[in-house]
């Protein structure tokens, strides 16, 4: 049988998109490539402390009624927002970890901002419109973020030496916990499920920017053109070219809002309960009896993708683990299964060696993007190690 141990990652990922401010301790070197590859980046650019004095320093200006009002009424009005908009700075930015940073500004520009507020707009459009300029903002000069599959070459032979380049900025996936697209309590869910599909990301960081921005809100949070031309600051007749151009974008690129299987029913959950014990197997044969005929499998930071069964199990067989090396931790991202896969280590314990998120389809894994970011593991609240498991007692 398996090892595959059962994790809780909701709680903690619910506990942390919950608090209005979290501290760092981490700062200084946060935008740092190399600090990033290596170890977990920063929540929050801004700390609980620097959240405080800016409160004080836009409260001294008011009255002592407003102050009230202000303390009392922003963290209560605006906090149930945190979730959808971690959602959509992540689609803007296809970066969990940039993305929380930029919620952190939003929610900082909209404290100064608040006073003046006059309701002309609810509460969530403005602050919808603060995160997408300051998202505008942070996206100007930047790369895309892509997955191998959209680098533009063909797919490669798993005989070929892999490539790596970990300095590129790559596509991050998202726990659903953090973006309120959890299923495990209805209650929670403030995020659709089909708008963070890691396809569609992928997809959305094709277009510039403001296409980018203009596609989301029209056809994510279906707002009204004249809506959009206020938030990103052009004419209605702008956002209708704009958004064709945009469709018209993906088209040509066959880059479209991903339609995935949900493991709901109890075939699809036994698919899944055979992949695991085929890792844990290492049984090659097994893992490719799963995949469909057109299965594709990345894993950045290598610029590799391969394509097929055969290919993508030739490949599985080169992985450095033998049968019993393998376990997986079942998590969620994007709105589809996805398995922390740890790695036998020299001690007997288990480490982070992948977190894999998959897509299925009615024949089974269509495709696989394994992330190489170990630093993952503690964004979706996975264990950082695992234990041995006991040794047979003798008979």
């Amino acid at each position: 049988m398996p090892v595959r141990w059962s994790s809780q990652p909701c709680d903690l990922q619910r506990q942390r998109a919950s608090s209005p401010c979290q501290s760092s301790d981490e700062e200084a070197d946060e935008f740092s490539p190399a600090v990033r590859s290596t170890q977990l980046r920063a929540r929050r650019r801004w700390s609980c402390a620097a959240y405080s004095d800016d409160v004080t320093k836009e409260t001294k200006s008011v009255s002592q009624p407003r102050q009230t009002v202000v303390e009392d009424d922003f963290p209560r009005l605006t906090d149930p927002y945190r979730r959808e908009l971690l959602a959509h700075c992540y689609r803007m930015l296809g970066s969990v970890h940039d993305a929380e940073d930029l919620v952190q500004e939003t929610y900082l520009r909209a404290w100064r901002s608040y006073r003046t507020f006059e309701g002309r707009s609810s509460l969530r459009t403005w602050l919808y419109r603060i995160a997408t300029n300051v998202c505008l903002t942070a996206l100007d000069g930047r790369d895309k973020r892509p997955l191998p599959t959209g680098l533009g070459g063909p797919s490669a032979d798993p005989g070929d030496t892999l490539v790596e380049w970990p300095e590129a900025p790559w596509l991050e996936p998202v726990p659903d916990a953090l973006v309120g697209a959890d299923q495990s309590d209805p209650a929670t869910i403030v995020t659709s499920r089909e708008s963070i599909r890691l396809a569609f990301v992928a997809a959305l960081q094709h277009l510039p920017p403001r296409q980018r921005a203009v596609l989301i809100l029209r056809d994510v949070l279906r707002w009204r053109a004249a809506e959009v031309a206020e938030a990103v600051g052009i004419t209605t007749a702008a956002v209708n070219s704009t958004l064709q151009r945009a469709h018209a974008q993906l088209a040509q690129a066959s880059l479209t809002e991903d339609t995935v299987v949900e493991p709901t029913t109890p075939e699809q959950r036994e698919l899944l309960d055979r992949y695991v014990t085929a890792f844990w197997a290492k049984d090659v044969a097994a893992i490719v009896e799963l995949f469909t005929q057109d299965v594709v499998w990345e894993m950045p930071p290598f610029t590799g993708w391969y394509q097929g069964p055969e290919n993508v199990g030739r490949l599985i067989a080169q992985c450095p683990g033998g049968p019993g090396d393998m376990p997986m931790v079942a998590t969620e991202a994007n709105g589809q299964p996805a398995f922390g896969l740890y790695m036998r280590a020299d001690d007997g314990t288990f480490r982070p060696f992948h977190l894999q998120v998959l897509t299925l389809g009615p024949a089974g894994v269509r495709h696989v993007v394994a992330f190489f970011d170990t630093g993952l593991f503690a964004t979706f609240g996975l264990p950082a190690s695992l234990p041995a498991p006991p040794r047979p007692v003798a008979g």
